[in-house]
C-alpha cells in the first residue's frame, strides 16, 4: 500500500462547495483520472481519501492538506497532473508526496 500526501487550494466560486460535496468531487475527480486509490471493503466500500479539516462554508484556503490511500506507487508529478485535469476551476493540487507502508 502506498500513502499520497497531498495540498490543494479552494478558491474563488469553489469557497461554496461545502465539505462532503469537496469529498466527493474529489473521489469523482479520482475515478475519472484513473488514480488506482484503495477501496474500503464491507457493505458500502467507498475510497480510503480523507481532508485532514473542514473548511467552513464560503471560507477560501491555499493550503488544505488530504491523504489518499493507494493500491499501486504513482509518481507525485503525474498524480498532481491527472487529478488537476479533472478538477473544476478554483480547485487544484499543489504538492504531493508518495509515502510506502
Amino acid at each position: 500500500m502506498y500513502r499520497m500526501d497531498f495540498s490543494f487550494a479552494k478558491k474563488d466560486d469553489m469557497r461554496f462547495i461545502s465539505h462532503l460535496d469537496l469529498m466527493r468531487l474529489f473521489s469523482r475527480a479520482m475515478r475519472r483520472a484513473e488514480i488506482p486509490v484503495k477501496i474500503t471493503e464491507g457493505f458500502n466500500p467507498h475510497f480510503k481519501f480523507s481532508i485532514k479539516r473542514a473548511l467552513k462554508l464560503g471560507i477560501e484556503s491555499d493550503n488544505e492538506e488530504a491523504t489518499v490511500v493507494l493500491t499501486e506507487a504513482l509518481k507525485p508529478e503525474a498524480f498532481i497532473e491527472r487529478l488537476n485535469s479533472q478538477l473544476p476551476e478554483g480547485v487544484f493540487l499543489r504538492t504531493a508526496f508518495l509515502k510506502t507502508s
